[in-house]
C-alpha cells in the first residue's frame, strides 16, 4: 500500500522553542535535501592539499555528485574515478582491481603529483576490503608519491567517526616527523583567516610563523605544517585530527573553538597567549567595535524578523543569543541536531525566548515549507538554508562562519547583515552553487 512520504501529516513540522527538547528536537526518518547547496563536501576538503590528485572508487550515483562538485571548481585536473560494477564483488579481486586502477591513472599522467587520495566507499567497507594491503602495495609499487586513504562513506554518518572528522584526520597523515620550529597551525578548518583576526594577530605578534592549509601554495609549504609545534582546531570536527597529530608528531594541541560569546572570545585568546607565554593584550576596543557594529546591525534591520541555519555558523544557537542580546529580531532557526558546545545558548532562548521557532531542515514534510510562505522577502536569513525556506533574496551568504572569529568575526558579520538588509541577491543562482567559498568555473 502506498503512503505519502513523512506520513499523515503533510506540513511542516515547526515548534516553538519552549517544545524543543535538546539535542534532537525533531525525530528522524524518510529525510529531504533542499536545494541549498553551499555547504563543503570532502571533495572540496581534498582539494585544499596542493598539488594533490583524487581518485574515486563509487557507484555511479555517488560518482556524479563527486564529478559535479570538481566541475564546478573548474579542478577536472585533479579527479579521476572509476565505478563499482556487481562483477566486482564476485571473483574476490577487488583490491587488486583498485591497485589497476590506480596504477593506469598513474601510467596517464604527465607528471606525476606528490600525493594522492584513494577514496573507497560504503560498498567497499561492506566486501571487507583490505584498504591497508591496497595503500602498501600503491607505495611498494610508486616511491615518491604519498597514497592517503579516504572514505567516502554517507552511511557512517550516525555510526563511529563521521565522514567530515575523519576527512580532516586523514588529510594531515602525510605529515611526518622533523625538527620544530616553534611554529603554529590552524587545521581543520575550510578558509583561512585574515590579517585582521585577532587570532592571527596575536600569534604574528609573538614572532611565531602561522600556518593555515588554505594558504599553501605548494605541497612542499603543506608538509612544513609538519614543523610546528603547536596545532589549534576552531571546530569539534577538527578534534580528532589534532588527536592524533599530537599523538604521532607530539604537537601540542589547543582547542580554542568559534565562539559568538564575549567572554568565551577572551577566554580563547587567554588559552592561546598562555601557550605562546606572552602576555594577553587589551581587547577591549575590539569587543566595544564589535558591539557598536550589531547596534548598527540592529537599527538597519529595524526590527526586521532574522532566520538563521545550522551550516551558516558553529554554534547557531549561541550566535542567536548574541544578536537577540542586540537588539537583533530572530525569530526562527532551521537546525535537525544540536550540538553539545551550542546547549547552554539553548537553553537560555528557550527559557527567555519561549516563542522562538525551530524547524527541521531534512524532515520530509519540509520539501514543502517554501512553497507555503505567504510573503516573499519578508525575513533576512543568515545561512543560505534559511534563505530558501524564507523565500528570501536578502540574506547573509555565510557557511561555516567563514573566516569569521573572535571579535572581529563579529563585526565582519554585522557589517554583512548591514548589506544584506539593503542588496537582495539572486538566491536561486547562489545557493545552488556547490562550496560556498570555493573557486568556480561557474
Amino acid at each position: 500500500m502506498l503512503k505519502k512520504a513523512g506520513g499523515e501529516a503533510a506540513a511542516p513540522v515547526g515548534i516553538k522553542i519552549s517544545q524543543a527538547a535538546f539535542p534532537r528536537p525533531f525525530d528522524t526518518g524518510l529525510e529531504y535535501s533542499p536545494p541549498a547547496r553551499g555547504d563543503w563536501n570532502i571533495v572540496h576538503m581534498g582539494l585544499l592539499i596542493p598539488q594533490s590528485h583524487q581518485i574515486y572508487f563509487c557507484a555511479q550515483g555517488c560518482l556524479r555528485g563527486v564529478v559535479q562538485t570538481t566541475a564546478e571548481m573548474d579542478a577536472m585536473d585533479r579527479l579521476s574515478w572509476a565505478y563499482l560494477c556487481d562483477e566486482d564483488y564476485a571473483d574476490g579481486s577487488m583490491e587488486y582491481n583498485i591497485i589497476d586502477s590506480v596504477a593506469e591513472v598513474i601510467k596517464r599522467m604527465k607528471e606525476r603529483p606528490p600525493c594522492i587520495l584513494v577514496f573507497l566507499s560504503c560498498m567497499h567497507l561492506f566486501a571487507g576490503v583490505d584498504f591497508d594491503m591496497i595503500i602498501d602495495e600503491l607505495e611498494s609499487r610508486f616511491g615518491g608519491i604519498d597514497f592517503v586513504k579516504c572514505y567516502m562513506t554517507p552511511t557512517m554518518r550516525f555510526s563511529g567517526l563521521a565522514p567530515v572528522p575523519t576527512m580532516y584526520k586523514q588529510m594531515f597523515v602525510p605529515l611526518r616527523e622533523c625538527e620544530k620550529d616553534g611554529g603554529v597551525n590552524i587545521i581543520g578548518y575550510n578558509w583561512a583567516f585574515g590579517e585582521s583576526c585577532e587570532l592571527v594577530r596575536i600569534i604574528k605578534s609573538a614572532g611565531v610563523t602561522l600556518r593555515q592549509l588554505p594558504t599553501c601554495e605548494s605541497y612542499a609549504q603543506y608538509l612544513d605544517m609538519a614543523k610546528s609545534a603547536v596545532n589549534i582546531a576552531v571546530i569539534p570536527e577538527a578534534l580528532p585530527a589534532a588527536a592524533e597529530l599530537e599523538q604521532r608528531l607530539g604537537q601540542k594541541h589547543l582547542y580554542l573553538p568559534v565562539s559568538w560569546d564575549f567572554e568565551k572570545i577572551k577566554d580563547n585568546y587567554k588559552a592561546l597567549c598562555e601557550s605562546l607565554g606572552i602576555q594577553m593584550p587589551d581587547l577591549s576596543q575590539e569587543q566595544a567595535e564589535a558591539k557598536a557594529a550589531l547596534e548598527k546591525a540592529a537599527e538597519a534591520l529595524g526590527g526586521r524578523p532574522v532566520a538563521v541555519d545550522f551550516v551558516a555558523a558553529h554554534k547557531p544557537f549561541e550566535l542567536c543569543r548574541l544578536l537577540l542580546e542586540n537588539g537583533i529580531n530572530v525569530t526562527r532557526i532551521f537546525i535537525d541536531v544540536i550540538g553539545g558546545e551550542d546547549e547552554q545558548a539553548f537553553e537560555f532562548i528557550k527559557e527567555n525566548y519561549p516563542d522562538f521557532e525551530v524547524f527541521p531542515t531534512v524532515n520530509s514534510s519540509m520539501r514543502f515549507f517554501a512553497s507555503a510562505q505567504i510573503r516573499g522577502n519578508e525575513f533576512l536569513a543568515i545561512g543560505q538554508k534559511a534563505a530558501y525556506f524564507c523565500c528570501t533574496d536578502y540574506f547573509v551568504d555565510m557557511v561555516g562562519a567563514k573566516d569569521m572569529y573572535g571579535f572581529d568575526g563579529i563585526k565582519k558579520l554585522a557589517e554583512q547583515i548591514i548589506t544584506a538588509a539593503n542588496a537582495p541577491k539572486d538566491r536561486r543562482t547562489v545557493i545552488q552553487h556547490k562550496g560556498m567559498g570555493c573557486q568556480s568555473c561557474l
